[in-house]
């Protein structure tokens, strides 16, 4: 049974494509529920009518090797914005690390699409990464940061972030490889961290994004 959720849906916005004329295309990526009741989620027009697991799938075939970690010690409502960043991105992967629970409301059920992992704490991750030969670079604008503009990102990578106000853990930021901090030209201190998130996977895509 397809489930759709109050956000993927939009929150009764009318978005989506109606039931779909008979007789059906012969596909078994397409969702006989969604067929006969309409495609109301938030996906591209690529994807319309088809099952969960396909669209996962398919997006398996093709992802970047980009990655991205996001510190949940807060219940960080960005953490969700920035998950859903994740899946425009087409990622290939997002960790979690601290809290198993986090903050889904901004995901708009993206989440389904993502491949998320969970790391209890900092040497977890780290662990992680030398198994699997990522390099960490830190988002923060703290003392030693270069500028992400002025950086070429690995194409191998995964971005890590802190929790909105405090930033980057001490502990987080002896794994990383690097930091870096995007440049600010106004009067405030920092930027809202799902929209540093957004910007830095930006930076990356722009150098190593596949069509």
């Amino acid at each position: 049974m397809t489930y759709l959720s109050d956000d993927e849906m939009g929150c009764g916005v009318d978005h989506g494509v109606g039931p779909h004329p008979q007789p059906w295309p012969d596909d078994d990526r397409l969702d006989p529920e969604l067929l006969a009741a309409g495609d109301r989620r938030n996906v591209v027009d690529t994807y319309r009518y088809w099952r969960l697991e396909a669209i996962v799938a398919d997006l398996d075939r093709r992802r970047h090797p980009l990655r991205i970690a996001i510190q949940n010690w807060e219940h960080d409502f960005n953490i969700g914005s920035m998950v859903r960043t994740a899946n425009a991105f087409n990622v290939a992967g997002v960790h979690i690390i601290g809290r198993r629970r986090w903050n889904r409301r901004g995901a708009m059920v993206t989440d389904r699409y993502l491949h998320i992992h969970h790391h209890a704490d900092v040497d977890d991750f780290a662990r992680w990464l030398a198994d699997h030969s990522y390099v960490a670079v830190g988002i923060d604008n703290l003392d030693g940061s270069v500028p992400l503009e002025a950086t070429e990102l690995p194409e191998r990578v995964c971005l890590v972030f802190g929790s909105e106000g405090p930033g980057l853990t001490e502990e987080m930021v002896a794994v990383c490889d690097s930091l870096v901090a995007i440049t600010q030209y106004g009067s405030t201190r920092s930027l809202n961290a799902g929209a540093a998130a957004a910007i830095a996977m930006y930076h990356w895509a722009s150098r190593w994004a596949k069509p």
